[in-house]
């Protein structure tokens, strides 16, 4: 993850990748499937464009995990 997220905590975030069967790294490699992008990503974000890595929006990221989004994020 990088950026702040709209509505997720960034702890929150995490367990639910994990609970979803996801792994939760501090660092974007090639082996890095997914990046979660929030307001004022980060260097990590040019890292994964760099890399090829997908990114995605929490709203995104909840419908991948089968979880609902807030209105303002769907």
């Amino acid at each position: 993850m990088t950026g702040t997220l709209p509505s997720l905590k960034r702890d929150e975030a995490k367990e639910m990748i994990r609970l979803g069967g996801g792994k939760v790294t501090d660092s974007v490699s090639k082996r890095t499937d997914f990046l979660v992008v929030g307001e004022d990503a980060g260097s990590k974000l040019d890292k994964a464009l760099s890399l090829g890595v997908a990114t995605l929006s929490e709203g995104q990221l909840l419908a991948l995990l089968g979880k609902e989004a807030p209105s303002s994020l769907a």
